[in-house]
């Protein structure tokens, strides 16, 4: 899920729980609600115009929708959007009865409604092992064009500069609206509910973080306030940029997202960054991403999202479709602290991005009634004072009632926030301590001192406010896929916003540090660009595996929780990622096979793909996810019940242009489970040539055993091509 995490401490990072519910768009006379509903059809035939100036698409649209009404009013009145260049359907608004006469309509495939998700380096590129100086496919880096569907863009960043750049890719289709582009910023486009004229420029700040993470050129000597200085760059800063906004105030609505994608898909993007989601994933036809990314996949064009940041509990990973990278967050080796200094000399070490000067000995507070909500504090006064506060806090209560600094007890202590005032957040046992001396001293002050960096040698270790496995919509494929960098990321930024986001805060800067699942995401688009820029050719499959496969291991005692549950396949590792020796492949008829064994039928997914053959196989059982040529293998076991299930699998050589033998070892399988490959040894003659294998794993896990992991790693002696494989007996909802 992504969310903007700007800095505004745990009560934002608590909203991201808020996720993914309906938005209202009118009242009929009647008395009947209305609200945007999207109205799925699937496939986009080749466009057309019609008599009127409408697309034959749209004209399709309106003849549709005008069947069902019934109320004086027209198709023209309701419809919001019509998606006619890759995607087949509309936006309308339309009431309960009218979605559902429309949701037994020949060729709909789906009708739902649409909800409001929101948002989910200088070190970072760094300390994934891509150097300034990495190898590069220059000529082929600037072929490559990356959609980010966000906040929009700051163009005037020193990042987005188009210094030594040439004009766009020739296969470019796409268009500046209101905005004026370059040869880095080769398009630009807003969405908001149908509205014409609308400024793609970057209010937020959220979207010029992560497109300057992706393909940001390398600009020296940035920081924010001397914090996390250095040079920040993005992955392929060669590469180029389209934008399309479609958040605003942290608002994304579905319509708003599948128009993006539409237009995205159609203008020629080689990949899409996506870093927004909802509180939980929903099933695949019904979610506006998923459905975007399905007929980006078929165009060629692969589409990574954040993983979401509804924390460390069960299944609440969100952009789970197979055909989409989903990525977590984790920490790089660079950590931001602040200190709280005691009147008795005693220091609390906390964090907070706090580019305030050093606030000394000020009176230490507890707020009245406990709280530091804005609302509590309304009409006190704590001038001077450092407020302790007890709960959450964003800085807004404590800063409107004077307060000189504030203390915050955050569940994610080590996760560095920017606040409108000084600030240092810190865990509940540091917030006893700092209770036990106010309680026991007459007049308790306190000292409050900027942020240090300071080397974090347990990096890296999963943020505690990533969405975790398992897969709620398909438990047999791993998701989260794997971890990136998410935690205190230093990049562009906009000046149309304070780096706090709060709007009593008059400090304004062209970089800024923020974390979030939304911030890992880009590191990977970053990664799958690079990779793209040297295999142009490759399926959105083949580069997703190029980057799981090559991830480094995580260490399970540093990311208690789940295991690949928690970070998928580890660490992304983009040095690695670009000759991964073997690779993945799957195609669309592939993920049509598997979600028609997950109860979508024939007639859905004829109008899905727009092939006039029955999509779904008859008289065969048909075992899902198992069968899906993906590059890790996932099964959720019942505790206590003996268990086999097999994996087939096929892998392409893309290593070696002759002869190579990869041989087959199992990492990791323990008493628990028995894991068996055959055939264990794969002997490749050419390039691109496929082999096919199967895993078979068996076993048991006692009751209270959440689950056990394993791996197949493929090496030639050169290469390791690592596939993880867990079993888990975690919760799975029953659809």
């Amino acid at each position: 899920m992504g969310t903007v995490l700007r800095g505004l401490a745990v009560s934002l990072l608590l909203a991201v729980f808020l996720l993914g519910t309906l938005h209202a768009s009118g009242v009929s006379s009647d008395g009947d609600e209305k609200q945007v509903y999207i109205v799925y059809m699937g496939h986009q035939h080749e466009p057309s115009e019609s008599a009127d100036g409408f697309s034959a698409a749209e004209a399709a649209h309106h003849k549709l929708l005008n069947q069902i009404l019934d109320d004086g009013s027209s198709a023209l009145d309701r419809i919001v959007y019509s998606y006619r260049r890759s995607i087949n359907g509309f936006a309308a608004r339309l009431t309960e009865q009218e979605r559902q006469k429309l949701s037994t309509m020949e060729g709909v495939v789906s009708v739902f409604p649409s909800r409001t998700y929101q948002l989910q380096t200088t070190r970072s590129w760094d300390f994934l092992g891509l150097p300034r100086n990495a190898r590069r496919s220059l000529p082929t880096e600037g072929e490559v064009i990356v959609g980010m569907l966000d906040t929009g863009v700051w163009p005037d960043s020193p990042s987005f500069s188009d210094d030594g750049l040439g004009p766009p890719p020739g296969k470019w289709k796409g268009a500046c609206h209101n905005f004026t582009c370059n040869n880095k910023i080769i398009g630009a486009r807003a969405y908001r509910q149908g509205r014409a004229g609308l400024s793609p420029v970057d209010t937020a700040g959220h979207g010029s973080h992560t497109a300057s993470t992706v393909a940001g050129r390398v600009v020296e000597g940035v920081g924010l306030a001397g914090v996390a200085a250095g040079s920040a760059r993005g992955g392929v800063p060669g590469a180029r940029l389209a934008i399309y906004k479609i958040c605003w105030d942290d608002f994304c609505a579905s319509e708003d997202m599948l128009a993006a994608f539409d237009d995205a898909i159609a203008d020629g993007v080689d990949l899409i960054s996506f870093s927004i989601g909802g509180k939980l994933p929903v099933p695949y036809f019904e979610d506006p991403a998923a459905i975007g990314s399905f007929h980006a996949m078929r165009r060629g064009v692969l589409t990574s999202a954040s993983a979401g940041n509804s924390a460390l509990t069960g299944g609440r990973v969100c952009n789970v479709a197979p055909w989409m990278l989903s990525v977590a967050a984790s920490s790089i080796d660079r950590r931001l602290v602040a200190k709280l200094v005691l009147g008795n000399g005693k220091t609390i070490v906390g964090a907070s991005v706090n580019i305030f000067p050093k606030l000394e000995k000020a009176p230490l507070a507890l707020p009245v009634n406990g709280s530091c909500q804005p609302e509590s504090l309304a009409g006190q006064s704590y001038s001077g004072k450092i407020l302790l506060c007890p709960g959450g806090s964003n800085g807004t209560g404590p800063l409107r009632a004077g307060a000189a600094g504030t203390v915050i007890v955050n569940d994610e202590p080590d996760i560095a926030f920017v606040f409108p005032l000084p600030a240092v957040t810190i865990a509940q046992d540091q917030f006893t301590e700092i209770l036990a001396y106010v309680n026991r001293t007459r007049n308790p002050v306190g000292s409050i001192h900027s942020t240090k960096s300071t080397f974090d040698s347990e990096a890296p270790t999963v943020a505690s406010f990533s969405s975790t496995g398992p897969n709620l919509i398909s438990p047999g494929i791993l998701k989260p896929d794997l971890a990136a960098p998410g935690i205190d990321i230093l990049a562009a930024w906009t000046p149309l916003t304070p780096v706090s986001g709060n709007h009593k805060d008059n400090r304004f800067a062209a970089y800024n540090i923020i974390s979030g699942t939304s911030m890992a995401c880009p590191h990977a688009t970053g990664t799958a660009a690079y990779v793209k820029s040297f295999h142009p050719g490759w399926s959105p499959a083949m580069i997703m595996s190029a980057l799981i496969t090559t991830a480094t291991p995580m260490d399970p005692a540093r990311n208690p929780g789940g295991g690949e549950l928690v970070y998928g396949a580890g660490q992304l590792n983009p040095a690695r990622a670009r000759d991964p020796g073997l690779v993945y492949d799957a195609r669309e008829d592939d993920y049509v096979r598997m979600v028609c064994a997950e109860g979508y039928n024939s007639t859905q997914l004829r109008a899905v793909t727009g092939a006039n053959a029955a999509a779904c196989p008859a008289g065969r059982e048909r075992s899902a996810a198992a069968d899906l040529n993906y590059p890790t293998m996932a099964h959720h076991a019942v505790p206590g019940k003996n268990f086999t299930v097999r994996f087939p699998r096929a892998v392409t050589n893309v290593g070696a242009p002759g002869r190579s033998v990869y041989t087959a070892r199992i990492v990791g399988s323990g008493p628990l489970i028995t894991v068996a490959v055959a055939p264990r040894r794969l002997a490749f003659s050419r390039l691109l040539q496929k082999l096919s294998f199967t895993v078979t794993v068996s076993g048991a896990l006692p009751v209270g055993n959440l689950f056990v992991s394993a791996a197949v790693v493929w090496s030639d002696g050169v290469r390791q091509v690592r596939s993880p494989i867990i079993v888990h007996t975690v919760d799975v909802p029953k659809s």
